[in-house]
């Protein structure tokens, strides 16, 4: 893995991190924001210990393990990622909750635009946050946006202690199912 210096990861601020997209995806996978991991390497959920690549092998979407350098293979089992916000920080509580509305109110646009099967917002709080949704859980949401259904799954930062690598698995494999259903 390639190290970065602290500078390096700062100036790593200003990049934009491209969405992983096509029309149709079963399901688009929507992180908080980018980490400046991600916004150094252009790779979604590339800082170590983030446990989106393992969950997503461990729960079925995928039948090995990709790094995230070879987030490009998505697209073939029609899955994508995006952001909620672009902005790239080091921690997801820098951002405003001006950013978090603004950015649930493009990614209904993205959504409307790409109609995937299924939206999957990972992080519950950044869901409440954009969509003004205080109740939310984890799970299948009442929302829709235009024909897309909406899933909420737990942040695979490894700071949210509160989910284990299998739990945070059985949860996303309840929604692969659905998005095969």
């Amino acid at each position: 893995m390639t190290r970065f210096t602290r500078t390096e990861l700062e100036a790593a601020r200003d990049r934009l991190v491209p969405d992983v997209v096509a029309a149709g995806l079963r399901v688009l996978f929507c992180g908080i924001n980018p980490g400046l991991m991600t916004a150094a390497t252009g790779h979604h959920f590339a800082r170590p210990g983030n446990r989106f690549w393992p969950v997503l092998h461990l729960s079925g979407f995928t039948p090995r393990l990709l790094a995230p350098a070879e987030q490009r293979e998505l697209l073939s089992y029609g899955l994508g990622i995006t952001n909620v916000v672009e902005r790239a920080t080091a921690r997801a509580d820098e951002l405003t909750a001006e950013e978090y509305r603004e950015g649930g109110r493009l990614l209904e646009v993205k959504v409307a635009r790409l109609r995937p099967g299924w939206l999957a917002v990972v992080g519950v709080t950044a869901y409440r946050a954009a969509f003004g949704d205080r109740t939310a859980q984890v799970g299948p949401q009442a929302r829709t946006i235009g024909g897309t259904r909406v899933w909420v799954l737990p942040n695979p930062s490894g700071l949210n202690a509160h989910w284990t690598a299998e739990t945070m698995a059985h949860e996303f494999a309840r929604l692969r199912a659905a998005a095969e259903a």
